[in-house]
């Protein structure tokens, strides 16, 4: 049985529909997530094939480093998605898709890198860095 989920901007001119499974909500400190969303930004994920665009017309994409683009939209200010470099997976931002999600949140990553204002007291797993880049997690 396929999954099928749905979500989109603040405003609705950006919507998206992912007919494959999401993996779980990790919540990233890195400095860009933090810029972005204004703290730290909570994202699942989605292979390419299985995500597509319902209505992209208030879409615009950003080149935020030489390794990802951020795509938003320029109506409402919505940060939705991330895409690699080269990758084959879509970064979603947790909070745009369309409840309820099933989805549950299982570790925090580029806590390194986490603003000095707030502090990570729960037990999820937390990796000083990238989860894929070797790191071992904090203790």
């Amino acid at each position: 049985m396929s999954e099928h989920h749905s979500g989109g901007c603040l405003c609705g001119a950006v919507q998206y529909a992912v007919s494959g499974e999401l993996r779980e909500v990790v919540n990233c400190h890195c400095g860009q997530c933090r810029r972005t969303h204004g703290h730290f930004a909570a994202y699942t994920g989605a292979a390419l094939s299985d995500f597509s665009l319902t209505s992209s017309d208030g879409l615009q994409w950003h080149q935020s480093s030489t390794r990802a683009r951020r795509g938003f939209c320029v109506r409402c200010g919505a940060s939705l998605f991330w895409e690699p470099a080269g990758g084959d997976y879509v970064a979603i931002a947790a909070g745009t898709l369309d409840e309820p999600t099933g989805l549950r949140t299982v570790a925090h990553i580029y806590v390194a890198d986490a603003g000095d204002y707030y502090v990570l007291a729960d037990d999820l797993v937390k990796y000083p860095g990238s989860m894929t880049a070797g790191d071992e997690p904090d203790a």
